[in-house]
């Protein structure tokens, strides 16, 4: 088991589950939020957490014991002090970004790496001006990171070759399945691909090809069944005889057809409004939190028969 220690800035729901991820794996871990109610309000949380885990039988140890390894802490100071990682979770604007990574920088020790795990703002919009900036870079994960183990490491230009190897390095021992981008992008990988996902079904829906329920069926009970093992290429690679240049030979065509009619969806209020009344007739809005917990566990079941898989 890996024994480092981990700072987690930020104790919202991608907070608390980066906390879990380095605490199942062994490390000490600091958590830290400007906002004591939420660092209160995480504790039992995270209890919860970490007990749908063991009853899925996705940690060997009993969770007193990992919960055991996460410490509230009332500083910033005090939650980086000796931490090999941070992994920054706060408010979602470049504004925020800048202002705790200029503080980060300034109170880490030079060799902690400082991740943050923004969907969106790229490392070199919150490190340009930063002394320390050849150490930050994105970590951004799948929600929640405990179940979903991809993390996108996407460095500014001036990221050092060593910060994003180390990073890699202790992201992989924890559990997690690091990709890196090779240069910054809108988006980073995971959500440029589901936005063009989002961008069809939308299109779809709203020129009246399907309802809401089709569509989320095309996809959990279609693409998804062979996507949850495989990417795309390792499935055009096997869905035709000789492989990928077959593949494009047969159907190319096709799909150059498809994609000269893709357009941008304008995501307007009218479309959302319909979908969310379809969505709310298969689930009332106080249902949603019951639903994302049973969401979860159908992870930890999914996540559990795949470790029983051969590659």
């Amino acid at each position: 088991m890996m024994n480092e220690h981990i700072a987690i800035v930020g104790a919202g729901l991608i907070g608390r589950a980066w906390a879990i991820v380095f605490a199942r794996a062994g490390c000490k871990v600091s958590i830290f939020d400007g906002a004591p109610e939420a660092l209160q309000a995480c504790q039992a949380l995270l209890r919860e957490n970490v007990t749908d885990l063991a009853q899925q039988g996705l940690i060997d140890e009993a969770p007193d014991l990992v919960l055991a390894r996460i410490t509230p802490v009332s500083t910033l100071a005090e939650a980086l002090e000796g931490a090999v990682l941070v992994q920054e979770n706060v408010r979602e604007t470049l504004e925020a970004k800048q202002a705790i990574f200029a503080e980060m920088d300034r109170l880490a020790a030079p060799t902690t790496i400082l991740a943050s795990s923004t969907s969106g703002i790229p490392a070199s919009a919150f490190s340009a001006d930063l002394a320390g900036r050849a150490r930050i870079l994105v970590a951004h994960p799948v929600n929640p990171p405990y179940l979903v183990p991809l993390v996108e490491l996407a460095p500014a230009p001036w990221t050092s070759p060593d910060a994003i190897e180390r990073a890699r390095d202790l992201y992989a021992r924890a559990g997690q399945s690091p990709v890196l981008l090779k240069k910054e992008i809108a988006g980073f990988l995971l959500n440029r691909i589901q936005a063009a996902v989002l961008n069809e079904v939308l299109n779809l829906y709203e020129n009246g090809y399907a309802s809401v329920a089709d569509l989320d069926t095309v996809m959990k009970d279609g693409l998804g069944m062979r996507w949850a093992f495989m990417g795309p290429f390792e499935t055009i690679d096997l869905n035709a005889p000789d492989g990928v240049v077959d593949y494009a030979a047969r159907y190319g065509p096709i799909y150059k057809e498809v994609s000269r009619q893709h357009l941008p969806n304008a995501w307007s209020p009218e479309l959302l409004t319909k979908i969310e009344s379809e969505r709310r007739e298969v689930l009332p809005a106080q249902q949603l939190g019951e639903r994302t917990r049973w969401r979860d566990n159908r992870l930890m079941a999914l996540v559990a028969h795949k470790r029983k898989q051969p590659l």
